[in-house]
């Protein structure tokens, strides 16, 4: 069973088959907020990163409200390998075994998802005091994965420009710089890009990756280009959430600002 997560968490419809959580959330001594993505149908379900651990209960329990069960979730797709995006996962794999779902990830972050490298932003005197804080049965879950994994945790490698069969299409969006794997994603039928890191969302306004927590800054700020190649109504960054509104032309003016920095 999942034990209880101790975060809160609200849920927005952004489209037909596409929902954002807002889940707050503890890490350290600060308090978080994060926007994993629930992207639906009637038969299945996927979800877009997972949040700390301790989070896969509120993500199941609005996964309910929604009318879709544990299940039904056909993949897990991590955007990358910071440990709030990939946090739960073992819960999830404890819940319904290894096999039940597919697990999506670039290969540039394969093996730290896989458990075979350290975790590249966080190191291991700062996992051992998050570890220290969880309940036992978390902890127990998230060493077995991560630290000493049996088997590879992912299962399906993403390619830039490919088209993902979920949702009426997801189109994946390498765009390295805040790790060197990491990919955002673009909802075809609601014309919706799913930022991950790559962009952040802070007072109503859209920024580029946090230089505080981006690996590779020139290569962040070439990434945001990816998306004039898209025809964007609404963004979705994991870091503060929505925004819409000529979203073209607000990331067009991002990429002269960002141009700037260089």
């Amino acid at each position: 069973m999942l034990a209880p997560c101790a975060s809160s968490a609200t849920r927005m419809r952004i489209a037909e088959g596409l929902e954002m959580l807002d889940l707050e959330m503890k890490l350290g001594d600060r308090t978080m907020t994060i926007h994993p993505i629930i992207v639906y149908d009637h038969e299945s379900w996927t979800l877009v990163d997972t949040g700390m651990p301790g989070s896969a209960s509120n993500i199941l329990a609005h996964a309910k409200q929604i009318g879709i069960s544990s299940n039904s979730l056909q993949a897990i797709i991590l955007t990358h390998q910071d440990i709030d995006h990939i946090g739960s996962l073992p819960e999830f794999i404890a819940d319904r075994g290894a096999a039940a779902f597919e697990v999506y990830a670039r290969e540039e972050d394969r093996d730290t998802i896989d458990g075979k490298a350290p975790l590249l932003k966080f190191p291991q005197e700062r996992l051992n005091a998050e570890l220290d804080s969880l309940p036992a049965e978390l902890r127990a879950q998230f060493e077995s994965i991560f630290l000493h994994p049996s088997k590879p945790n992912v299962t399906r490698l993403v390619e830039d420009g490919e088209t993902l069969p979920i949702g009426g299409g997801l189109t994946v969006i390498h765009t390295p710089g805040h790790t060197p794997g990491h990919f955002s994603l673009y909802h075809q039928a609601s014309k919706t890009l799913i930022a991950g890191d790559a962009l952040v969302v802070h007072n109503g306004e859209l920024l580029g990756s946090s230089p505080y927590s981006t690996v590779n800054m020139e290569q962040a700020i070439r990434s945001v280009e990816k998306f004039k190649a898209f025809d964007i109504e609404t963004v979705v960054c994991y870091h503060g959430g929505l925004l819409s509104g000529d979203m073209n032309k607000r990331i067009a003016d991002l990429i002269a600002q960002l141009a700037t920095l260089e």
